[in-house]
């Protein structure tokens, strides 16, 4: 079973590198499965995830790449399944979920009474060329802070950046390289906000 999970549908297309007519493009859905790392504590206290953001350009369907420093384009005939934002969330929420140290994370509104609270600013999820090399680095970049929910103190702030070399300037491979950025950001940050959360509550008890 591959990887990453791809569609194939007719839309109307824009374009790396040009655009404007029907076009067959493929629709990739990244799924990265994390395995929980053997030092995450389990912790007693509940978490709601509020909804990242990010810039329009960040969090589009389409597949961002910068060919240069101040140049943004997108790959012609390619699409996310989900935008950046929900694919970031997705992946955290499910990596704690399925470490079993946790006993309740949710988004928020899911009427779950949250003892800390994630909040995430989406910075890059973008195909950067300007690392050299002649391949791209799929970049990830995520500013998290973890919040104690009854009084909104911050407990603990840290910028995740993920940024895995393709193993070919191809759109398939590309999207390869964002899934294993994908899988290691949301493994870092889980495993991050469990520390965080359980020295926060060690401390306060």
């Amino acid at each position: 079973m591959p990887a990453v999970l791809a569609l194939v549908l007719a839309v109307a297309g824009c374009s790396l590198l040009g655009g404007g007519s029907k076009e067959r493009a493929t629709i990739y859905a990244p799924d990265p499965r994390v395995q929980a790392a053997a030092d995450w504590p389990s912790v007693d206290w509940q978490l709601s995830m509020s909804r990242a953001t990010a810039s329009r350009m960040t969090d589009s369907l389409r597949i961002t790449v910068r060919p240069q420093g101040n140049e943004l384009q997108v790959y012609k005939g390619a699409s996310w399944a989900k935008v950046p934002a929900d694919m970031v969330e997705d992946a955290i929420l499910r990596a704690l979920e399925d470490s079993g140290r946790i006993p309740a994370v949710a988004r928020q509104g899911s009427g779950i009474s949250a003892d800390y609270k994630l909040v995430l600013d989406l910075r890059r999820f973008e195909s950067d060329y300007t690392a050299g090399g002649g391949v791209p680095r799929s970049t990830i970049e995520v500013n998290a802070k973890l919040l104690h929910a009854p009084d909104q103190e911050v407990v603990a702030a840290r910028t995740f950046l993920q940024a895995v070399p393709a193993a070919t300037t191809g759109v398939e491979d590309v999207v390869a390289a964002f899934e294993s950025g994908l899988g290691t950001l949301a493994g870092d940050v889980a495993g991050w906000v469990l520390a965080s959360g359980d020295a926060h509550g060690r401390e306060h008890r």
